[in-house]
């Protein structure tokens, strides 16, 4: 890596404030690491589980291990890179809270057993790198005026114009703490805001990707990326600093870890979200928010009109750049996204939905002072559930994922889907977090058994090995090559994947009726391998080659 393409980064970032120091301090920090050369690109059988460090459990083991033997038993190589979400020491929000970086949670295991666990799949490590926790020791010595702290979070400041910051909480965004401190709390009290004003705090961040990488990461998620810098009199999301620090480390990581993927994670309205790609040299993946929702309107309406002209916008971004695509995670299904494309009664159509579904809401504070949905909690089998027979419900849950895996870009499945899990009420009434409700954890005999016992969840785990399956064996499905969305009939989602002289045609028959399409495709689907002839059952996936 070059230090003057270094130093024209901060200086973009820190502007009239650069010191020659920001350079000296980070260069002396990065000669500590040497180039790692072994991390693969992702390609057509990439494919992400999305999971909590202990998701699965058992009294004798720490849970890394048991994660590894869950994960090896049932999906094998079907899946081929672990997400895993924030797995240190923590405080509250279920891990995004943390406490240390580098300690990993006692419970869970060691950095040993992650090293194992890399030996059969590629690891994705959560970054928290917007705020930690208030018992962390960076925000202890903020507290005591130690002279390191004592600049790296963000004071109140009786000049700065707070009117048009935009956040996705209720909670008050200054917080107030012993010794008469105040700091700015973007999702909430215990959750510190890191001050990046501060060169320091960029230079420890980035030691910190470093070492993840240095310990076994091939993905690292940037957390909560969007709110990293404030400014008085704006919103304090995606300033054009959040945007270059995520330049500079992509820059970095390039120059040290050639394919380690940096993934952001924006959840707002789709050409926000997207606009971390720059110009090519920022984000490697983002996540594709506005897939969620759109996809759970798609099978509510039994039609393919919205996603599909969303869809049609969707496109390859270069060889080294893609989208990060998923339809459940660890938070509910977040609705801004969908703003501008969906419109009020159409996710009104939504949320009654899931509320006769059991689903909870998250609300937002707007500038205006009103409050409105920013996200729904639901597992995604139930988002979509009716009153229909479960083969039906498992036939439209699969459908779903089938759009997942035919666009362009890399799936990631959140395990609670892959396992087939409804909603857990009991997780919600005792931790009084809506967001539990899709984050059950397992024990392992337990889950064991129902994975063989269970008509739900036999049935889903077995469908979703099929099709990881399948689509490893197609290079069509390579997530840097184009798609073009085939407009054919709202009864479907239709997309072509090509490169060259060769394509592979995706239809998805997103409604509970079998239809006769009228079109010239031809070709053989490789699911069932059979002649296409323009008839799908009841949501059918069709690969055809």
């Amino acid at each position: 890596m070059k230090s003057k393409l270094i130093e024209e980064k901060l200086k973009k970032i820190y502007g009239k404030k650069y010191q020659k120091s920001y350079l000296y301090s980070m260069v002396s920090m990065l000669c500590n690491y040497k180039v790692v050369n072994n991390v693969p690109k992702p390609n057509h059988k990439t494919a992400y589980m999305i999971t909590y460090g202990d998701s699965f459990y058992n009294e004798d083991e720490k849970t890394f291990e048991v994660l590894h033997r869950v994960s090896k038993n049932n999906f094998g190589q079907n899946i081929t890179d672990i997400h895993i979400l924030p797995m240190f020491e923590y405080t509250s929000d279920d891990g995004f809270s943390v406490v240390d970086y580098m300690k990993i949670h006692e419970s869970l295991g060691t950095w040993h057993d992650l090293k194992k666990l890399s030996k059969d799949y590629n690891l994705m490590y959560d970054f928290v790198a917007n705020h930690i926790s208030q018992k962390s020791d960076w925000f202890l010595g903020y507290l005591n005026n130690e002279e390191k702290y004592k600049d790296f979070f963000i004071d109140y400041n009786e000049g700065f114009d707070y009117s048009k910051v935009v956040r996705p909480r209720t909670s008050d965004l200054i917080s107030k703490y012993e010794n008469n401190k105040r700091a700015w709390t973007t999702f909430s009290s215990d959750q510190v805001d890191l001050n990046y004003e501060n060169i320091d705090v960029l230079v420890e961040t980035t030691q910190i990707l470093f070492e993840y990488i240095k310990r076994g990461a091939t993905s690292i998620r940037l957390d909560a990326i969007g709110f990293l810098w404030k400014e008085s009199g704006t919103s304090c999301i995606h300033l054009e600093q959040a945007h270059e620090v995520v330049k500079l480390w992509r820059y970095l990581i390039n120059s040290y870890a050639p394919n380690v993927q940096i993934i952001t994670e924006t959840n707002v309205p789709h050409k926000e979200n997207i606009s971390y790609f720059g110009d090519n040299d920022e984000a490697h993946q983002v996540y594709q928010f506005a897939l969620p929702p759109l996809t759970l309107h798609t099978f509510l309406s039994s039609s393919s009109k919205e996603i599909t002209n969303w869809a049609k916008g969707i496109n390859k971004v270069s060889d080294n750049a893609t989208y990060f695509n998923f339809l459940a995670s660890h938070d509910g299904i977040g609705m801004r996204p969908v703003e501008g494309i969906l419109t009020t009664d159409q996710l009104e159509v939504i949320f009654n939905q899931v509320k006769v579904n059991g689903g909870k809401f998250n609300m937002k504070t707007n500038t205006d002072g009103t409050e409105s949905v920013y996200e729904m909690n639901i597992t995604y089998f139930d988002a979509l559930k009716t009153n229909e027979d479960l083969s039906i419900n498992i036939d439209r849950f699969i459908a779903a994922h089938g759009i997942l895996l035919s666009l362009i870009g890399i799936p990631a499945i959140y395990y609670n889907s892959l396992i087939g899990s409804t909603n857990d009420y009991d997780g919600v009434l005792e931790s009084g977090i809506n967001r539990r409700i899709n984050r059950e954890k397992f024990d392992e005999a337990r889950i064991s058994d129902e994975l063989l016992t269970n008509p739900r969840r036999k049935e889903i785990v077995r469908r979703f090995n099929e099709l990881l399956s399948i689509r490893q064996n197609e290079i069509l499905f390579d997530p840097y090559i184009e798609q073009e969305v085939i407009d054919i009939s709202s009864d479907v989602f239709a997309l072509r994947r090509y490169k060259d002289n060769e394509s592979i045609i995706c239809i998805i028959n997103v409604t509970n009726k079998a239809i006769n399409l009228n079109t010239d495709i031809t070709g053989f689907d490789i699911i069932t391998k059979k002649e296409f002839t323009n008839s799908l059952s009841p949501y059918q996936i069709m690969w055809i080659k």
